[in-house]
């Protein structure tokens, strides 16, 4: 059982406020994550602007779901794989592609197996990827510059992905039909 509190913008800390409102205002609804965020007005403050500036990179809509998965999955985490799920087709990504995601099948081309095997060998080990996996990300078709934005989604991923399981984050009803 959680003992976090979802807050909501009545309830939320002064500093947490204008972060709800976007919240609510962007998704109709304030996100169960993002309540829960809003205890630490610093931490929703930083997943807002990581998703936001990770949502801007050069990955494509395919490429920034790949990421997200990929770390979601890896981390186990009952409350984003569902949400991306749903995030993913409202962003009309395959759903061919999140089902290879979540069940851990191969990825439908080489060049997104390629972002996805450098995606969770940067989480496995923890950014200390061996010259050939760096070298094959680049054959890929990727550069440096793709390469440093998996640390930013995966940034992202680590403050929604360890806040879940620290607060068991109650998956929100628009997204349960993909649990």
């Amino acid at each position: 059982m959680s003992h976090f509190k979802i807050h909501d913008v009545e309830s939320a800390p002064e500093a947490s406020k204008p972060g709800l409102e976007r919240s609510l205002k962007a998704n109709g609804f304030i996100p169960n994550l993002h309540g829960v965020l809003a205890e630490a007005p610093g931490l929703l403050e930083g997943y807002q602007v990581l998703h936001e500036l990770f949502s801007k990179s050069s990955f494509n809509a395919e490429e920034l779901t790949v990421v997200w998965q990929t770390i979601n999955v890896e981390h186990e985490c009952h409350y984003c794989v569902p949400a991306h799920t749903g995030i993913a087709l409202a962003m009309k990504v395959d759903a061919d592609l999140n089902t290879a995601l979540r069940n851990k099948e191969p990825m439908p081309t080489e060049k997104l197996q390629v972002l996805h095997d450098t995606t969770l060998s940067m989480v496995r080990k923890r950014g200390q990827l061996s010259e050939e996996e760096i070298t094959s990300f680049f054959n890929a078709g990727y550069g440096q510059r793709q390469l440093l934005e998996i640390v930013l989604g995966l940034s992202q991923k680590v403050i929604s992905n360890y806040t879940n399981h620290l607060s068991e984050t109650p998956v929100d009803s628009v997204f349960e039909k993909f649990v």
